[in-house]
């Protein structure tokens, strides 16, 4: 799993969002993009961070920045997340694993005790000129858009 760092420049990508309309990263030049990946929507701990996400949108653009929410869920699954939660940002249906595997978010994961590859929680920000200014490993679902205001 080779993970992008700090200072590094995030490949673009072109991905289907819920909608199905195309999103690439160079749709967010010039801004500072904010790039948060889970596991699956609408299980417990994701439904926590993208709530408190949306709960702290108007904060979180009023520092500049836009969102993005990525996993590998399909668009219908993607569509259902944001309807029932009515979040106003794009959640990207990955199933190819293309943004996944870019930011290099996919690998071994242990659960109870099992391990299995799947997608390791993780949030990226990122530069006007697509550049990862941060990378939060630990995100608390909970309190997640306090950790990316801290800084």
């Amino acid at each position: 799993m080779n993970t992008l760092k700090q200072g590094d420049a995030v490949p673009n990508f072109s991905v289907k969002d819920e909608q199905g309309n195309t999103v690439t990263l160079s749709d967010y030049k010039g801004k500072k993009l904010i790039v948060f990946f889970y596991p699956k929507a609408s299980t417990p701990g994701c439904t926590n961070e993208a709530c408190n996400l949306r709960d702290n949108y108007k904060a979180l653009q009023d520092e500049g920045y836009e969102l993005l929410g990525v996993s590998a869920d399909s668009q219908k699954r993607q569509s259902n997340f944001k309807n029932k939660y009515d979040f106003p940002f794009p959640l990207l249906a990955d199933e190819d694993k293309e943004v996944i595997n870019a930011f290099g978010v996919w690998g071994p994961k242990k659960f109870m005790g099992r391990e299995y590859d799947g997608i390791h929680r993780k949030t990226f920000l990122i530069d006007e000129n697509g550049v990862v200014e941060r990378v939060i490993d630990k995100v608390k679902t909970k309190d997640h858009a306090a950790q990316i205001l801290e800084s």
